[in-house]
């Protein structure tokens, strides 16, 4: 295995549809401007509330990705 070097970014997610949704949407997003993206760490979870109930998902994020050469 060649080795690798990584560098991170953390973003913030969010979605009304749920926690996998607020995460799928923070790395499409970085998609648009980040290659070779490697993997995705969940790092914390709330949620907004209205009306005593919950309204929308925002979940952080770190993206790791490798370096270009």
């Amino acid at each position: 295995m060649s080795e690798h070097i990584y560098k991170k970014i953390e973003l913030v997610g969010s979605s009304p549809a749920g926690i996998e949704q607020a995460v799928s949407n923070a790395v499409a997003k970085a998609a648009k401007s980040v290659r070779n993206m490697r993997w995705a760490e969940v790092t914390e979870i709330r949620c907004h509330l209205e009306n005593e109930a919950v309204a929308h998902w925002q979940v952080g994020v770190k993206i790791g990705f490798t370096l270009d050469d």
